[in-house]
């Protein structure tokens, strides 16, 4: 018997069609500046371009704006930026793809502390240095922060309006800011106040609430003071009656050093209070609830000398002196509702100065604010006007406490201290600095929430927000706001439009709308510059009727005013929105999402029924973490930057396959080779992650996308390959007619395998446009991933291998119909995620098909439709065109497939057969079966009938098998015991229940040389002849030639 030769494989090699296309495994270098421009600026300015006219059915495209929240012009793009942008540009790419007109200009944020910081850093100046320098430092570092970032974002082929991106500092954008700033005003919605707001030693200027982070674990020292009181006479002949001798009140404070410019104790007047006395006869006043924690502070016992005591009987009837401000005379004790019993003695020491609670309370009954702390952080000599030197200067935030260390000292040498604690709690820090940040009652510009709250409530009820936690967020944010502070003590920003009156010994502040226009019309002239290099007496900014002389204020508005007006840019879009989506990070509730909520909806009608939001959709992803889930830090040594996931040098090395004979090649200069899949992976993993919760990065991750990309690089090359048969070219010369025509004509479609693939494939397309048109492209990602590798890779590349290199031409031409189809539709998937793979890919088509199809890209995207459901009728009964019958093919295909491997895996292990077509398969069919499972395995078919067996040669190949034969149990088992020690079995379902039995054995026939199946009959006296060609490729080497 010969043994199979290397000579006789070889013999028919040339009459295969092998699949070969130049495609690379990896992206070229070299190639990717072209494909980007064509996937970025080609393709935005050609939507933009071909999509402002009617189409040729005379209809308008749909317009679709997404609303870009400007990053900080401060630094270099992190991993943060690669999330927010990149999901930016999938949903722009996806509505491309519904055929609508996309409008995405992006901007940038190029005022405020966080910039001016770092350029007084790299010029080596300090916070005190002169507006106009610091001014032209951050200018600069903001001009060369947002031409490095675009760079960046281009890389990861963001495409927008690139040429028309919006920067806060150009003039335009500053003088729609003024004029919003203006309207508001009018509305009586700007006000100027002395009050408490955030404010930061560290910055030197106030904070809104949305510059602020916390601290969970800050360390505080909280005190316990005396306070020696005056009782009115009604008190002391009263309720008080019983006692004798100095009366005190204790309160405690968590933040001593606010204790100079204390104003007010309160007490709760529904509280129960009582008196006690110490080992020393000390009375003292504590709510009755809290007698046993002030005890174990004093370590020692303390009696109850007079109790049921009410605040109501001690608010009005008690007076005290404050030991810092003793000119100011005696002070009362008042009732406060948000007074409780859950820490310290019931009584707490009021600072109007230094906390909102305190100064509503304290405003309502005419006490004044008072704040003796300087914009450093610092005590003023009004802290201790008697003895300044005890306090002044002193910083009262710093990570000494020298402060509160020097007030704690002097109470105690008062003997006014009663005792003091470490104590560790969530405290507010600036955003920036990280330092923490005070309470300080200041004159500041507000904006009146309150006045606008209802309005803005009542406008996001239309918007639908992604995910749907976002709503109460947001509503929360603005239900616990009644004030914005928006003015901000820094040179770098648009200046709050304010004239201040210097003659007359007067430093006031005069604002009105003749003011503000002028300042306007002045910046159009001038630019916002002048308002700093202009002289103070300069008359240009006063206006000619304004009587008096006046200097230009130096407060500048806040960031988030800046940015919260960008939607000003945007067209007016009659009773609608003017933007379709905003999408940024959690944070920006309480941000951006907030602040052009507020500026948007004060400049609109008053009328409720009419007002909207800036949006209609409002989506928030998380933020990135490594793969520990720890936030990423340079000083835990964590971060990642998107340069890393697009060399994949956080990947292993590539390791060189080892060849016989060949000298492995050692890395050059010890620098390792990385799998780099350039930006594609970058935007893979974006769209990979469900961003609307933190998002995980690291290795075991970004291994799954690279190995994701390689999938769709070698399914596409091995389609490609099969477009390019130099012997077989595609039947079709256009992929989108044979998208639109081969579904409508069924009779082109003879095989159950390319039935199934189509409706599978059509099951695929609707999910993950589905999935796209809900913003959740990991979902969508997911399921083409699946369909890639299961649907695709395992099964239906593997059944029709042998159709491309052995089959008929008509076959293969048909075969490619339907892969064109496949390869089309996944082309469009992908366009929005990878469009620099499918830029390539499409590079590498033929020609002819090139030229004829539209770009995936440009062509309107609707899922593929194969079959529709059709009402049922004895014809459609046993027709294999109704959508749920192939359904069930697949379960079928499915379970017969899984038990069919099981035993040629027993076999394999018997070393009985290699290949799956070293086999045969027998499945049992129970006598009385009817129905679906019949119906598959036999075709619709008589048993015996010709289609029958035409079916089982189909089946044989969608199997990957020589033969597929079904037969009934007894017969099934009569041959099974024939196949003995050669065989192997494995049950599979039925539906209702019963099981089937699969039974494999190795191969009966001879091996056909060529397609390599074992369907050569055997005939006697010829066992040994291995070159006879089976009846099929017979057929195929004679009709062509070969």
């Amino acid at each position: 018997m010969l043994a199979p030769t290397r000579f006789l494989r070889a013999s028919w090699s040339s009459t295969l069609r092998l699949p070969k296309s130049n495609f690379p495994v990896r992206p070229l270098p070299a190639s990717n500046a072209e494909y980007l421009r064509r996937c970025t600026d080609e393709l935005y300015a050609w939507q933009q371009t071909s999509r402002a006219n009617p189409d040729k059915d005379g209809k308008t495209p749909e317009t679709f704006t997404l609303h870009d929240g400007p990053p900080y012009a401060n630094g270099p793009l992190h991993i943060g930026h690669a999330l927010n942008k990149i999901t930016k540009d999938i949903i722009c790419r996806s509505q491309v793809g519904q055929g609508k007109k996309v409008s995405y200009i992006p901007g940038w944020d190029c005022h405020g502390l966080p910039i001016e910081i770092k350029a007084l850093q790299a010029q080596k100046k300090d916070a005190n240095s002169d507006p106009v320098s610091v001014r032209a430092a951050a200018r600069d570092l903001a001009t060369s922060t947002v031409e490095e970032q675009k760079s960046g974002f281009k890389e990861w082929a963001v495409m927008g309006d690139w040429d028309n991106a919006y920067k806060t500092m150009e003039r335009d954008f500053e003088i729609r800011q003024l004029e919003v700033f203006k309207q508001m005003f009018e509305k009586g919605l700007i006000y100027r106040q002395f009050k408490p707001v955030y404010w930061s030693p560290s910055s030197r200027t106030a904070l809104a609430e949305a510059e602020l982070e916390y601290d969970e674990n800050h360390k505080s020292v909280a005190a316990f003071v005396r306070f020696p009181v005056h009782v009115s006479d009604g008190l002391k002949n009263g309720a008080l009656s019983a006692a004798s001798g100095q009366l005190n009140v204790v309160i405690w404070t968590t933040t001593p050093w606010t204790l100079p410019a204390n104003k007010a104790i309160a007490v709760h007047k529904d509280m129960e209070y009582c008196v006690v006395q110490d080992s020393k006869n000390e009375m003292t006043i504590v709510a009755a609830s809290r007698v046993e924690e002030y005890q174990k502070t004093l370590e020692c016992e303390l009696t109850v000398v007079i109790s049921s005591l009410l605040g109501s009987d001690l608010a009005g009837n008690l007076k005290y002196e404050n030991p810092f401000q003793k000119a100011n005379g005696l002070q009362p004790v008042i009732h406060a509702d948000f007074v409780t019993s859950a820490s310290g003695t019931g009584l707490v020491h009021l600072a109007p100065g230094h906390g909102m609670d305190d100064y509503h309370v304290c405003s309502a009954l005419g006490i004044p604010a008072f704040a003796p702390v300087d914009d450093a952080g610092a005590f003023t000599k009004d802290a201790f006007p008697e003895h300044p030197e005890v306090l002044e200067g002193m910083l009262v935030s710093d990570a000494k406490k020298s402060g509160t260390a020097a007030v704690v000292k002097y109470l105690k040498e008062q003997n006014l201290l009663r005792g003091k604690q470490s104590y560790r709690h969530k405290y507010p820090i600036d955003w920036r600095t990280k330092e923490p940040v005070i309470v300080r009652a200041t004159e500041q510009w507000f904006a009146n929430i309150d006045g606008i709250k209802e309005g803005a409530m009542k406008a996001i009820e239309g918007v639908k927000f992604v995910p749907d936690g976002g709503r109460p967020r947001l509503e929360s944010f603005i239900q616990g706001r009644s004030q914005w502070c928006i003015s901000r003590q820094r040179a770098w920003g648009v200046p709050i439009p304010a004239l201040y009156r210097v003659d007359e010994d007067k430093h006031e502040a005069t604002m009105n709308s003749a003011i503000i226009q002028n300042v306007i019309d002045v910046v159009k002239e001038r630019g916002i510059d002048a308002w700093w290099t202009d002289p103070q007496d300069e008359p240009a900014w006063k206006p000619k009727n304004l009587s008096g002389s006046y200097v230009r204020g130096r407060d500048t508005m806040d960031v988030w005013f800046d940015s919260g007006t960008s939607w000003t840019l945007l067209p007016p879009n009659k009773d609608q929105p003017v933007a379709d989506v905003y999408l940024e990070g959690t944070d920006q509730h309480r941000g951006w999402f907030q602040s052009s909520l507020l500026t948007y909806v004060a400049t609109q009608t008053s009328n409720l029924s009419r007002v909207k939001a800036p949006y209609k959709t409002l989506i928030t992803h998380g933020f990135t973490l490594d793969s520990e889930g720890r936030k990423m830090s340079k000083s835990v040594g964590n971060v990642i930057s998107p340069y890393q996931i697009m060399s994949g040098e956080l990947l292993p090395p590539i390791k060189r396959k080892k060849q016989k004979g060949v000298k492995q090649e050692q890395p050059i200069n010890g620098v390792q080779t990385y799998d780099s899949m350039g930006s594609d992976a970058l935007r893979l993993w974006v769209a990979s992650s469900d961003y609307t919760r933190d998002v995980t990065i690291g290795q075991p991750v970004l291994l799954s996308v690279n190995q994701a990309l390689h999938k769709y690089r070698v399914t596409f090359k091995w389609l490609l390959g099969i477009f390019s048969l130099p012997s077989c070219p595609p039947a079709f010369i256009s992929f989108n007619s044979v998208r639109d025509e081969l579904p409508n004509d069924l009779s082109r479609i003879k095989l159950l395998t390319d039935k199934l693939a189509l409706h599978r494939l059509a099951q695929v397309s609707e999910e993950v446009h589905d999935y796209y048109a809900k913003y959740e492209f990991f979902k969508g990602v997911n399921t083409m991933n699946k369909y890639i590798s299961n649907d695709l890779s395992a099964f239906y590349f593997e059944t029709l291998k042998d159709r491309v290199y052995t089959g008929t031409k008509v076959d293969c031409q048909n075969l490619q119909n339907v892969l064109g189809i496949i390869f089309y539709e996944l082309t469009q998937m992908l366009a929005p995620i990878c469009p620099l793979l499918v830029e390539e890919v499409w590079d590498f088509l033929p020609e002819t098909l090139k030229q004829n199809s539209v770009h995936p890209a440009r062509e309107p995207w609707a899922p593929f439709r194969f079959l529709e459901e059709k009402p049922m009728t004895t014809e459609l009964l046993m027709a294999e065109e109704q959508p749920t019958h192939l359904d069930n093919y697949l379960l079928y295909v499915d379970k017969l497939g899984s038990a069919i491997k099981v035993a040629q895996e027993r076999l394999r292990a018997a070393k009985k057969i290699g290949s799956s077509l070293e086999c045969d398969v027998l499945v049992t069919l129970p006598d009385d079966l009817l129905g679906g499972l019949d119906q598959f395995v036999r075709g619709g078919g008589r048993e015996g009938s010709a289609s029958e067996m035409k079916r089982g040669e189909e089946l044989a190949g969608l199997f990957v098998v020589s033969r597929f034969e079904f037969n009934g149990v007894e017969e099934a088992q009569k041959c099974a015991e024939l196949f003995g020690e050669d065989g192997a079995s494995a049950e599979y379902d039925i539906p209702d229940g019963e099981k089937g039995v699969v039974f494999v054995s190795k191969a009966g026939d001879n091996k056909c040389p060529r397609c390599w199946r074992f369907v050569v009959t055997k005939i006697h006296g010829e066992e040994g002849k291995q070159d006879k060609l089976c009846q099929r490729c017979e057929d195929v080497v004679r009709e062509e030639g070969l």
